[in-house]
């Protein structure tokens, strides 16, 4: 290469791609590589990454638990704005990587690295996503991305290049999928899942039930909010990845969460995903329900409006870009008063509505009645009718003068 590099933070996982990646960077640039590794609620996967880094030849190995932070400053913000991509993706990689990226910058600060690698190939989101990160962060860095300059094509070229360099990878079953995994959610897919007329298996899923397989009887549970954020699940405060952890057990053990989609990646193809969203699923119904009771008509209809761009600029990769920003700043000021109580049924996949209630709800049982009532005139409503239709009625007017 013709770059002269002479330390990378590598954005590490212990996978196939990301230990040959290692090895290849030290051959290729000859220099000092230091793994790096984010706990975003990924379980067992994170157990041996030390000694996989290590055995691999890494210089440095840097693991972090970074689980409050991604859910408290990450999960939450997107949270407050409803956000979901093409009506059904929560978000869950999309809003790992810019984390994952930002400390991985931060740390190749510290280090003295002049260059950030991943292993994100360039057909998908996350290359996208790591690299916009690395620019806004730090626009000097070097961003070596292996799968977009080796010669590599696939699988077996990895696995036949660990086998000469004695690259240990654990022998398991290969998957016939991919899959991504955080706090917020776990992601499939690839293999057998680019048949869209298949049925993903259903020893597949990892966080829920299948819905015909959940508990015959429901469960309640209770879901306090205080300026959009989920703060206490029936009656008890706990902190942010804590409760998401706490709902993801709560709705897979009752089949909620599930999605099959196929999405428009912002590299131009079409993809298919399968999503498994229990924690989030639930938290978006409780939110939306706080919502509906204590925010304003016109505050929420301009938020509304603006959800679709604001998820497309999470799902594309502009994190750090100032338009999204901007958009959070109007968000988090709509948030004010979204504080109160949610009662939620979970039954069979189905999360469903019981009750909500909130010191600040401008819900007024005394307006909103069709009973008697005293403190409404409905002849008021005759010259409302009247102004609004106003233009309505001049148009028709002109459409009759005209024949």
């Amino acid at each position: 290469m013709s770059d002269k590099i002479k330390k990378i933070a590598l954005a590490y996982s212990g996978g196939l791609d990301t230990s040959v990646i290692l090895v290849w960077l030290k051959e290729t640039y000859q220099c000092p590589v230091v793994a790096y590794a984010a706990d975003l609620g990924q379980g067992d996967e994170v157990d041996d990454i030390r000694t996989k880094a290590v055995a691999t030849g890494a210089d440095e190995v840097i693991i972090e638990d970074l689980r409050e932070q991604f859910v408290a400053d990450f999960v939450w913000p997107a949270l407050r704005a409803n956000a979901v991509y093409e009506s059904g993706y929560l978000l869950g990689t999309s809003l790992a990587r810019p984390l994952i990226a930002m400390r991985q910058v931060e740390i190749a600060k510290k280090l003295g690295c002049d260059a950030v690698s991943h292993g994100s190939t360039g057909k998908g989101n996350d290359q996208v996503r790591f690299e916009m990160a690395y620019i806004a962060l730090e626009p000097g860095l070097k961003i070596i991305a292996p799968w977009k300059i080796w010669n590599f094509k696939g699988r077996e070229d990895l696995m036949e290049y660990a086998r000469t360099r004695n690259i240990p990878i654990p022998v398991t079953k290969a998957k016939p999928y991919s899959s991504d995994r955080n706090l917020l959610h776990i992601s499939f897919e690839g293999g057998i899942l680019e048949d869209t007329w298949k049925e993903p298996d259903k020893d597949m899923f990892v966080l829920s039930v299948s819905p015909e397989d959940a508990p015959d009887k429901a469960t309640y549970i209770e879901i306090e909010f205080k300026n959009g954020n989920p703060v206490a699940v029936d009656g008890k405060n706990m902190s942010a990845a804590e409760l998401l952890a706490l709902l993801n057990d709560q709705g897979g053990r009752n089949g909620i969460g599930r999605l099959d989609m196929v999405e428009n990646r912002y590299v131009g193809m079409k993809s298919r995903g399968v999503y498994e969203t229990p924690g989030g699923t639930i938290l978006r119904v409780a939110h939306q329900a706080v919502e509906s009771i204590t925010m304003d008509r016109e505050v929420m209809h301009i938020r509304d409006g603006l959800v679709p761009r604001y998820s497309e600029m999470i799902y594309n990769g502009y994190w750090f870009s100032p338009e999204r920003k901007m958009l959070q700043c109007l968000i988090d000021e709509s948030q004010q008063n979204v504080s109160g109580l949610v009662r939620l049924k979970l039954y069979k996949g189905n999360c469903i509505m019981a009750g909500r209630k909130s010191e600040n709800s401008l819900y007024d049982p005394d307006y909103a009645t069709f009973e008697g009532e005293d403190v409404y005139n409905q002849k008021d409503a005759e010259g409302f009718i009247r102004l609004n239709a106003l233009r309505l009625k001049i148009a028709g007017l002109l459409a009759r003068k005209k024949g």
